[in-house]
């Protein structure tokens, strides 16, 4: 605090040399002049002394026969004429100021966290529909109402926090993660499960509905595998009624699938001229200012790039500073050679066994064959595979005079 006085008050530094340097010191004391940082060098000594001391130090320096020469100044006194010769300087000063408190009272950045089952773009939405967005004013937000509205809107939330930090507004969540509660399954109206492909039987485990198939059957595309109606017999055995269940089994089918793509025998290759041209832009939350402007090339693309200069990520403002690269290419066309061509067509036969072992079908065997055919190369693939199937159907309910159904 002391240090702080002294500099706005503005003090010395000064050489005393001559008769009586001691005695000048004396004195001063006596005077109730303050001296400090006093350093010796032989017969000369070096102090600091401030402004209102100094002038009072001429009967002194006559008095003892000493000399006085100042060496540096400090302080305010001594700043502030240099600014304000400054005019620039000063004006960029006031602005800078002027402009930091203008940011202060608005909003430029909204944090949320908590929210899992919630995604942050909902989120954002629901803001934006109450009129809460990067550059509101602080006074136009009601934090308690905020917290309200999230918890209403959202049944899920069971505690919403908001607070303003800065110019950052902070929301915190906290969702329910109690257990969900599954509701009573409805009454079923019977579904069947029927064979999506032709082929033969090669298991069968039935949990729920009648099995119509067993292992080695040979069965046609939509043929019933489990019938979802479950007879209830008389007891001179004939069906009294049904009861209705969701036919439900694992089943293995031995079948045959078929594949084939085709691949041009020319194709656009881009390759690029080395020619690009840097622009660059300023962002402020949704407004883009493109500080240069040149011409584009005829075939292109952008390479954007984009960052938030460290001093706006601290205050929270929506500040960006970007380039765009565009950079020329060139379409070239070449032509596949055969084993260019075998690797293209190899990658979608790849593709499509991974897509079937992702279904859990196993394949059995392959038969795949590459030719050619009106400009293009073709891929034949043919798999014999045993594939897991069911379809699940409206069960159907037959004519049987006056058997009922039991629901």
């Amino acid at each position: 605090m002391i240090e702080i006085l002294k500099y706005l008050r503005g003090y010395l530094r000064i050489r005393v040399w001559g008769f009586s340097p001691e005695r000048f010191m004396n004195l001063c004391s006596n005077k109730g002049i303050l001296l400090w940082n006093i350093v010796r060098e032989g017969d000369i000594y070096y102090m600091n002394i401030n402004l209102k001391g100094f002038r009072l130090l001429r009967p002194i320096v006559r008095k003892t026969g000493t000399r006085v020469a100042i060496l540096e100044r400090y302080g305010l006194p001594f700043f502030l004429p240099k600014l304000l010769k400054r005019k620039i300087f000063v004006a960029g000063l006031f602005l800078a100021v002027a402009f930091w408190m203008w940011s202060s009272l608005y909003i430029w950045d909204i944090e949320v966290e908590g929210n899992y089952q919630i995604t942050t773009d909902i989120i954002e939405t629901f803001l934006k529909e109450n009129y809460i967005k990067i550059g509101i004013r602080k006074e136009e937000l009601d934090i308690e109402t905020l917290e309200k509205e999230i918890r209403r809107r959202f049944p899920q939330v069971t505690w919403a926090s908001a607070k303003l930090s800065g110019t950052k507004l902070m929301i915190a969540l906290k969702e329910n993660d109690a257990p969900i509660v599954m509701e009573e399954k409805e009454k079923t109206s019977g579904s069947d499960l029927v064979s999506e492909y032709d082929g033969t039987i090669v298991s069968i485990v039935v949990r729920n509905g009648v099995p119509m198939v067993k292992k080695g059957d040979v069965v046609e595309k939509g043929a019933i595998l489990v019938d979802g109606k479950v007879p209830v017999y008389n007891e001179d055995a004939t069906i009294r009624e049904y009861y209705l269940v969701d036919a439900d089994a694992d089943i293995i089918l031995e079948h045959t699938r078929n594949f084939s793509a085709r691949l041009d025998f020319d194709y656009i290759k881009k390759e690029y001229t080395g020619r690009e041209k840097k622009k660059y832009y300023l962002r402020f939350g949704e407004r883009e200012l493109k500080i240069n402007r040149k011409d584009t090339y005829l075939v292109q693309d952008s390479l954007i790039r984009e960052s938030r200069p460290l001093l706006f990520e601290k205050l929270s403002l929506p500040v960006y500073l970007g380039s765009k690269t565009d950079r020329e290419y060139q379409n070239v066309e070449y032509e596949y050679t055969l084993e260019e061509a075998k690797v293209k067509l190899n990658e979608k036969i790849i593709a499509f066994i991974e897509s079937l072992e992702g279904k859990g079908v196993q394949i059995i065997e392959k038969d795949v064959k590459i030719d050619t055919n009106s400009g293009s190369w073709v891929i034949y693939g043919e798999f014999l595979v045993w594939e897991p199937i069911g379809k699940s159907v409206n069960t159907v309910m037959p004519d049987i005079g006056e058997a009922s159904i039991n629901e």
